[in-house]
């Protein structure tokens, strides 16, 4: 216990950018994994349990509440963080009176909505579930704006306990209901009830207490930042959640519950890894936003420890989706092994493309992520219908990698070499490093799962094994001979925990 307490001691963030980005960030890869390994254990026991129309129903529900929510997200979280001065009291007040008024009315619009909803979906299970559905935006609406300062302070052992609140609700309410009664009430209640224990532990992890304001200035000044990342918000839903939207328009509520944990269980490896990067990124940037040769270096050390990490999970995804599918899910699950094999190069794009957002935003332009979804956008609109009418949730997993490639990497990459000022040499040569090491693996353990005849679990673990081990290797031979700088980022960051 004592060792315990003296690591997380030494966990804690102290004064420098450095060492907080650096314990920040390994605070978030324990939130993120956590949070998402509670999802995934959640959605193998689940899919054990439900059928996969449950899946899909919910999946109706979550995106209508989804496109309600973006299209009205003010962006207000991310115009706090991006605010220069560490005390950011004066804001939150009128920050919290525009998020309950956005919370309530979003409660009304989805529980009115939802019989429409039902309707267009051709599925009339829907509508109860939508309207119970439609009490989360007011209970997030309401939380504690004091929350923001765990991610603008870099104080994430403190999100991590916010987070994993409402997760562990959520695995806990969805498996009782689901051995229970096996119904798709495991899904509503679980994610419904998790925004509920989110909001009590705001109240109780920090102190800031709100009250009913409204300062028209602080207003405008918040909004004027946050826009941008509402139409960002609103093009990112057309494109990440538009193709759930087709499935279940077209085809129907199994297709889409198929498709949806494709998508799940393809994107989680590798974009959670990211995403780790991406939220410590964003607040350390934006303390480094005014002196670009050290936001340069600060973003290709960021990249260089992202890709090393996420590039090999989505690869190795792509490898052994058959034999996970089998050991975890079950034959019945078999139609999603083509689909997570596609979004798993999606991943890996993403994977990528997700460190790039947060240098955008400290540098003050949010827009171009909103300008270059918007293309990407009518790119997947002219081919995704086509391609899922021909060849169902396998052609809609095509046209959301086919779309990704083109426009969006090559615009990415040319805005991000602008914003840091940098070479295309200079980024190739980073990303080169772990894209040779995770092609290799993901090689090797493409012949040894083609050759390998034992059970699917057994089997599952030893391609795991061989897939590590041949990576490590490989990034051993580029970090000794070959110049990888990733070896001295790994020193750095075990030097500011060790103290």
């Amino acid at each position: 216990m004592s060792r315990a307490r003296g690591l997380i001691r030494r966990l804690l963030p102290g004064d420098s950018l450095a060492d907080k980005t650096i314990k920040g960030g390994i605070w978030v890869t324990l939130s993120n994994l956590t949070d998402r390994g509670l999802q995934l254990v959640l959605l193998i026991i689940l899919a054990r349990l439900l059928e996969p129309a449950d899946f899909g129903l919910m999946g109706i529900a979550l995106l209508t509440a989804t496109a309600l929510r973006r299209l009205s997200n003010l962006g207000l979280n991310q115009a706090l963080i991006y605010q220069r001065e560490d005390d950011v009291d004066h804001y939150l007040n009128t920050a919290w009176s525009m998020e309950i008024t956005r919370g309530l009315i979003l409660a009304v619009v989805t529980f009115a909505v939802a019989p429409f909803v039902a309707a267009l979906f051709h599925e009339p299970r829907a509508l109860p579930i939508l309207q119970v559905v439609a009490i989360s935006p007011l209970l997030t609406g309401i939380r504690n704006p004091g929350v923001i300062y765990f991610q603008k302070n870099l104080e994430f052992h403190k999100q991590l306990v916010y987070q994993l609140s409402g997760s562990l609700t959520n695995f806990v309410v969805a498996v009782a209901i689901a051995v229970a009664y096996g119904s798709v009430w495991a899904l509503v209640l679980g994610y419904v009830l998790a925004d509920a224990a989110r909001l009590v532990v705001s109240y109780v992890a920090h102190d800031f207490r709100p009250s009913l304001a409204f300062d028209l200035p602080a207003a405008r000044e918040l909004f004027g930042y946050g826009k941008w990342v509402t139409g960002g918000g609103i093009i990112t839903f057309l494109y990440s959640q538009g193709d759930d939207a087709v499935v279940g328009w077209l085809l129907n509520a199994t297709s889409l519950g198929f498709y949806q944990l494709a998508y799940q269980f393809a994107m989680a490896p590798a974009t959670e890894i990211a995403a780790v990067i991406s939220s410590v990124a964003f607040p350390s940037y934006s303390k480094l936003q005014d002196d670009v040769p050290a936001l340069r270096e600060a973003f290709f050390q960021m990249i260089q420890v992202s890709t090393a990490v996420s590039f090999p999970l989505a690869v190795g995804i792509v490898a052994v989706a058959p034999t996970f599918v089998i050991a975890f899910l079950g034959p019945v699950w078999e139609p999603i092994i083509v689909p997570i094999q596609l979004i798993g190069v999606y991943a890996f794009l993403v994977s990528m493309n997700m460190t790039f957002g947060p240098v955008w935003q400290a540098r003050g332009h949010p827009d171009y992520a909103t300008k270059v979804s918007t293309l990407r956008t009518i790119f997947l609109a002219l081919i995704i219908i086509p391609a899922t009418l021909q060849f169902g949730i396998v052609g809609t997993a095509g046209a959301v990698v086919a779309t990704y490639l083109v426009p969006s990497v090559p615009l990415d990459i040319y805005l991000v070499v602008k914003t840091v000022e940098t070479t295309y040499a200079r980024f190739f040569r980073e990303i080169a490093y772990p894209l040779i090491a995770s092609l290799s693996m993901g090689g090797v353990v493409w012949a040894a799962q083609s050759v390998l005849t034992l059970p699917p679990l057994l089997e599952f673990v030893v391609l795991v094994l061989v897939g590590a081990a041949v990576y490590g290797a490989i990034v051993l031979v580029l970090m000794t001979r070959f110049g990888w700088g990733l070896g001295k980022n790994l020193r750095t960051i075990g030097n500011v925990v060790k103290g």
